[in-house]
């Protein structure tokens, strides 16, 4: 069993609503890992359209890792959303210009850095993460959360701003599971595996 090929758009025959991320994406500031799906009620090409304020000359990321799950509805803000917020005012005189070009000199707009989803995350529907956030591995993140802080690995969020509810497992097993980095198995293996991946006792994987 060497399961689905990684490098199909639409893995689900006569299905064209989820596709493998990686595939579909055009944006050479987005990445995304192996088997990672985003699953849209209307059209998959509407991922990118919720990848917000996303331009050029920022150059932050967006990086997803292998094995995601993303819902449909799901919105990253991205950097070029940022305003000042210690000045006096946040508005954006300078794209203005018309004699306003000279507003930002010596100055620069907050940069929080690149949003990092990890491995075998699961971001629910119409979840909200804002700009430079961390998401852990193993993470899930709550239907209609809005994502503000980063979120360590095996942990479920919720809310807005989202709040921890729980960890899925003791320090101990994600510990274990942190250090295992089953996604990055060879396939072979991982295909072996999906029996006690799917189940509950960690001592069965092989």
């Amino acid at each position: 069993m060497t399961g689905p090929d990684k490098n199909q758009a639409f893995p689900l025959a006569s299905y064209d609503r989820l596709c493998f991320l990686k595939n579909v994406i055009k944006s050479p500031q987005i990445q995304v890992g192996d088997y990672t799906y985003y699953d849209d009620f209307e059209d998959v090409r509407n991922f990118e359209k919720n990848v917000k304020y996303h331009f050029d000359f920022v150059g932050d990321r967006l990086i997803i890792g292998k094995f995601c799950m993303i819902a449909s509805e799901v919105t990253f803000i991205m950097n070029g959303a940022n305003h000042l917020s210690k000045s006096l005012s946040s508005y954006p005189f300078a794209i203005f210009g018309n004699g306003w070009e000279k507003a930002m000199e010596g100055k620069s707009y907050p940069q929080k850095g690149d949003t990092v989803i990890g491995n075998d995350v699961w971001i629910g529907y119409g979840a909200t993460l804002m700009p430079g956030v961390q998401i852990g591995d193993g993470a899930i993140i709550a239907s209609k959360s809005v994502v503000t802080k980063n979120v360590a690995p095996y942990t479920i969020v919720g809310g807005n701003p989202a709040r921890e509810i729980k960890k899925r497992f003791s320090d101990e097993k994600i510990g274990k599971l942190l250090h295992l980095k089953w996604w990055d198995w060879p396939i072979e293996r991982i295909s072996q595996n999906v029996p006690y991946l799917t189940g509950e006792h960690l001592e069965n994987l092989r």
